[in-house]
């Protein structure tokens, strides 16, 4: 499969897209001012405590208080707080957890004004950006990502990556990471890890632990609230998430951000580093690969697909509605096949549009009417792994008795609308 990125700079955004066998799949929108990103570290400061809700309203700076629920604080907040507190008092001398005394773990089903009080410093990371009325939402389970592995300070376990399936592959890294990981520190071993040799693991989790001492130095002098940590920016972030052996292009017009992209290949020893070119041409970078046609087609309430068929595209506060409609197109002797087909199209072009809209919640989808119970067993298993590709947490039904999916996909920033006109 073809597998391209191309990056679109400009003095106050950069769009990203990702495109597969030239088709557009997903689409990356930033602000270069935005300040809240998924993945980022402040120190904030609990502004109020909600028993009804069982969660607290922290100040990170945002014009609306972020929400930090109970179940969201981690079994290990008591040993967090306690880190914190020392380490802006300075009475701890090294972000190293071997001499840390831990604490005992929080029950999974207390009330919050057990464990936390109102004006309390609390290191926090955001899960998800703010969305609509919503401020951001927060954890108090820190991780530090890397392309290859997550650091978890306070949870010495290791955990590998589930779609590592080889299970003398899952052994050896298990046992490889468990030798090398310092005490109190756990390791999430991300798919990427497979096949890596033990240099390049603990190049990566030398790295990490640096960006954990920078948060352990900044935090006597900071006031909350205070940003510690920055994820990195959106281009290198979706790099460090997706890249992987099967890119074949890198194509940016900005020259600092290609030589940024460039360098961050290179910290890898990837050997990838001559896909990433410059743009040169005066035509806008958009319009040479055909994303700007794309985008025009793709979004918008309805979608049409090459046979004819074309999806409608509803969006209410509580649900995504789809609908498949097969057009004039369905003239065939085999009228159940041709059925299948346009569900089967259609499937391919529902899973493409979620991750381009990065369409988050509910998701019911009414595909055209089958009585075949194979053909409904197909179109699920179709869906399936359409979907594998998805790098968002989601869960498929299979066909209800009214014929209808259902989808969640999970939702971490704002879904991606664009109102296309021709002027």
């Amino acid at each position: 499969m073809e597998k391209e990125l191309i990056i679109n700079s400009t003095p106050t955004e950069v769009e990203i897209a990702l495109l597969e066998n030239s088709k557009l799949v997903e689409l990356h929108h930033q602000k270069t001012n935005t300040n809240f990103t998924v993945g980022d570290i402040f120190l904030g400061r609990i502004r109020r405590l909600m028993p009804g809700l069982n969660a607290a309203f922290v100040d990170i700076g945002h014009s609306k208080d972020a929400f930090l629920h109970y179940t969201d604080l981690g079994p290990k907040l008591r040993s967090l707080l306690k880190y914190t507190n020392n380490s802006i008092a300075k009475s701890i001398q090294t972000h190293r957890l071997d001499q840390f005394k831990m604490e005992p773990e929080i029950i999974k089903n207390g009330k919050i004004d057990e464990v936390l009080a109102r004006r309390q410093p609390i290191l926090v990371q955001i899960l998800k950006e703010p969305i609509g009325t919503k401020g951001p939402r927060l954890s108090c389970e820190i991780t530090i990502p890397g392309r290859f592995l997550v650091l978890t300070p306070f949870n010495d376990v290791v955990a590998v990556s589930k779609k590592i399936s080889n299970a003398e592959e899952r052994k050896r890294l298990k046992v490889l990471l468990e030798s090398i990981k310092p005490k109190n520190f756990g390791v999430i071993v991300r798919t990427a890890a497979e096949g890596k040799n033990a240099a390049d693991l603990h190049e990566e989790l030398k790295l990490m632990l640096e960006k954990w001492e920078d948060i352990y130095e900044q935090l006597p002098n900071a006031k909350p609230p205070a940003k510690l940590l920055s994820e990195l920016d959106k281009a290198s972030s979706i790099l460090r998430d997706i890249l992987n052996d099967s890119f074949n292009r890198i194509v940016v017009n900005d020259k600092q951000l290609y030589q940024n992209i460039r360098t961050y290949l290179q910290s890898f020893g990837s050997d990838k580093v001559d896909i990433v070119s410059l743009h040169k041409n005066r035509k806008p970078i958009f319009e040479t690969f055909g994303v700007t046609r794309q985008i025009k087609s793709a979004f918008g309430k309805t979608a049409t697909m090459p046979s004819g068929a074309y999806l409608v595209i509803e969006s209410t506060e509580a649900l995504h509605v789809v609908d498949v409609n097969s057009g004039h197109k369905l003239s065939s002797n085999d009228a159940e096949e041709a059925v299948l087909n346009v569900n089967v199209e259609a499937a391919e072009e529902i899973a493409r549009q979620m991750r381009l809209r990065d369409i988050g919640g509910i998701i019911i989808i009414d595909f055209i009417d089958m009585r075949n119970k194979d053909h409904k067993q197909r179109i699920f298993r179709e869906m399936r792994d359409f979907m594998k590709k998805d790098r968002a947490q989601h869960t498929i039904l299979p066909l209800s008795k009214f014929g209808l999916m259902q989808i969640t996909r999970q939702r971490v920033r704002p879904e991606v609308k664009i109102n296309t006109a021709e002027v």
